[in-house]
């Protein structure tokens, strides 16, 4: 249904320096001393539920429950800024929004936190790196060599002619992937999958675009209708937000009821097709005689809103916007330490220092998040039980500013651009958010508190961002 689409291709060629203080990193490894293999994951717009092991009756994605069983999955796992350029570099950086300053409409990432980017560290340190998909950041020139050994950045349309034949986009993502791993075998790898599926194409009518071999799944199937979905909870926000970016996109996939089933099911094969793609890598992980040193972390980029409130798309300080998906598959792991669930709220914030702490890299100290190691090696203690979220994107009125601050009970949101109007929510009790308590005099001083919260998080953001570019 499209053209072929052309597939960027770059190698590292000369080291580039670029004044950048860098710390001291451990010494570089090699495959002989039996360093882990890495291979992280990343979908995009796949909320957190959009997951059989997640308690979904109905998506098949048995590959990703796989690893769910077999490694550690995360119940509560968020983005700390729910949208894709954000959040992939915050992924890439471990930082907040707020510090690392990039998204849409907004100047290239510093050199200086690429710099100490995961994959450039990584790469530092002796592994190969790669990247396949979507890169979705934007880098200073020359900087992309400096993190990766193969770069092979793909865009839509997802349906291609290859050879007489028609290719989805993510199986072409996992044909090079499976090239990437072949070619891996004398060091150690970390190879960054980035998928664009199941991200619907905005340009286009159908929206969602599948691998022929899934037609059949869903055809029977009646996807449930959220019941925030009532148009009683869309009348009820405010006029800024009834107008907003995610009211506009939800007449594109959701506003009749025809149309809902259509397109969850659209949304569901393109999950189908990733975990279809995640089965073959595994396959060949094995052919290749690396599957017992190769660790798996499978994630979402955001969340995504199916019809809640009346909306469509990510954005906003919802849960629906902010849960994704997270799997760590350790084949090094004991036994008796896998298949746990964990409700501990862990970020994208957390993912460079994990795959740093994988690879016995040295973690830099300017990183926000914190290792999921710990986790997978059953050694957790003093974790976070509060987080920041934020939406900063420039230039976009349908997009409010966004600021959010979340407990183990409360959940305080803001808007920029509408100060009247606060959300405040017992996240403990009404975990769908229905229950507006800002609206209620006697959590007045609480909200003001966490307000305050909110105002003491920005203020150390801002204090680690770097000044220049």
């Amino acid at each position: 249904m499209g053209k072929l689409g052309m597939a960027i291709i770059t190698t590292a060629g000369i080291a580039f320096l670029f004044g950048c203080n860098d710390r001291p990193q451990k010494e570089a490894v090699s495959a002989k001393v039996g360093k882990p293999n890495i291979i992280f994951v990343l979908t995009d717009d796949q909320r957190w539920d959009a997951l059989g092991f997640a308690g979904n009756t109905i998506i098949k994605t048995p590959n990703m429950d796989k690893l769910a069983q077999s490694g550690v999955y995360f119940k509560n796992a968020l983005v700390t800024t729910p949208i894709c350029a954000a959040s992939r570099a915050t992924i890439l950086t471990g930082l907040y929004e707020r510090t690392h300053d990039f998204n849409f409409g907004k100047p290239k990432l510093n050199n200086g936190y690429m710099l100490e980017s995961y994959p450039y560290l990584l790469k530092k340190a002796g592994y190969r790196t790669g990247l396949i998909g979507k890169f979705g950041v934007k880098v200073n020139e020359g900087i992309e060599d400096s993190l990766f050994d193969v770069s092979i950045k793909t865009f839509w349309p997802y349906l291609r002619e290859v050879d007489g034949k028609q290719v989805h986009l993510a199986d072409m993502n996992g044909n090079h992937a499976i090239d990437f791993i072949k070619e891996s075998k004398d060091q150690p790898f970390c190879l960054s999958l980035s998928f664009w599926s199941p991200h619907a194409d905005d340009g286009a009518k159908e929206q969602y675009f599948w691998p022929a071999y899934v037609d059949s799944l869903y055809v029977s199937d009646h996807i449930p209708v959220p019941d925030t979905a009532d148009p009683k909870f869309f009348e009820a926000l405010p006029e800024f937000m009834k107008k907003s970016m995610n009211r506009k996109r939800w007449y594109w996939r959701y506003d009749t009821p025809e149309k809902f089933q259509e397109m969850v099911k659209g949304y569901y094969r393109m999950i189908s097709g990733v975990d279809s793609v995640l089965g073959r890598i595994r396959a060949t992980l094995e052919k290749e005689g690396l599957a017992d040193n190769t660790i798996i972390v499978l994630m979402g980029d955001n969340g995504y809103y199916l019809g809640e409130r009346g909306f469509a798309g990510k954005w906003l300080m919802h849960e629906q916007s902010l849960r994704v998906p997270l799997v760590i598959y350790d084949p090094r792991q004991p036994e008796n330490l896998r298949g746990k669930t964990f409700d501990e709220m862990v970020l994208n914030l957390d993912i460079a220092p994990t795959l740093l702490d994988y690879a016995d890299v040295g973690i830099p100290e300017s990183y926000q998040g914190k290792t999921l190691k710990g986790f997978t090696d059953g050694d957790v203690e003093d974790w976070r039980t509060s987080a920041f979220f934020e939406h900063q994107r420039e230039g976009e009125s349908l997009l409010p500013k966004t600021e959010s601050f979340r407990d183990e009970t409360y959940k305080f949101i803001r808007y920029e651009g509408a100060p009247d109007f606060i959300e405040f929510y017992n996240f403990r009790e009404d975990v769908s958010e229905v229950h507006n308590l800002a609206l209620d005099p006697d959590y007045a001083e609480l909200v003001e508190l966490y307000a305050k919260k909110c105002d003491s998080v920005i203020q150390g953001l801002m204090a680690d961002r770097i000044v220049g570019k």
